[in-house]
Parts: C-alpha cells; structure tokens; sequence
C-alpha cells in the first residue's frame, strides 16, 4: 500500500485513533485536548481517511466504529524517510545536526541520543534473530 500524506485534521484524527485502537465519531470528538470540532467535520474527515485506506469502519447497532488501516509507525515511517529526503538530502547526519542547532543541545544530550538509538537498534535486531 502507498502510503499518502494526511492534512492536519486527517492526523489530529488518526492520533486519536491510534491512541484508542478503534472509535466512533463521538469518541474521537471526546478525546480532542482543546476545542471539540463539531461532528459533522469529524464525520466527514474519517469518511475521507477511510476512502484513502488509512480506517475502515463497521457497523455497531447504527453507529459506525472506526479502526485504523495504518499504524502509526508504518505513517511514522514514511513521513520521516520524506523528511530525510526532501529536506536533507537523505543525509541522518545533516538532519541531526539540524536538529541540534536548532534545538540547543549540547554533548550530554546527543549522548543521549546516540545511547537510545543504539538500545533502540539492539532491540530491533534481538527481535528479528
């Protein structure tokens, strides 16, 4: 499956659904943080994401329960490598240092970092022995 870039609110939405695992328009509206938009738009960008494949729905009584396609690391995956790409040339290097000029960080941090990705990538490769 290709998968697509979502607006805003498409992902405003899909955090939501992927933090519930499945919901109906009115259970995503409630988990809105600020200002609950009305539930016609949220009706209407769900049946948007559904026709994109990203959730499908099944019917619960009269109401539609809606459950995501996508996970959010398979979409986590495919914005950052666009990221990667599109603005630094595919270069991890020049996007880390971006992102530490631009953020104030200082050694002890990218230590960090450098520490995290490296248990991060231990994980991964116990998980696929």
């Amino acid at each position: 499956m290709d998968i697509k870039s979502l607006t805003k609110a498409e992902e405003q939405i899909m955090q939501i659904l992927w933090q519930l695992h499945d919901g109906t328009v009115k259970e995503v509206i409630e988990n809105f943080k600020d200002s609950k938009p009305a539930y016609t738009t949220v009706a209407t960008v769900l049946s948007v994401l559904e026709k994109k494949g990203f959730v499908k729905h099944r019917k619960v009584g009269n109401t539609k329960l809606f459950t995501p396609m996508v996970s959010k690391t398979d979409y986590t995956k495919v914005q950052f490598s666009s990221l990667l790409r599109n603005y630094f040339n595919g270069s991890f290097p020049k996007m880390a240092s971006f992102f530490a000029r631009e953020n104030d960080l200082d050694i002890s941090d990218l230590e960090n970092i450098m520490k995290q990705a490296e248990e991060e990538m231990k994980q991964d490769n116990n998980k696929n022995e």
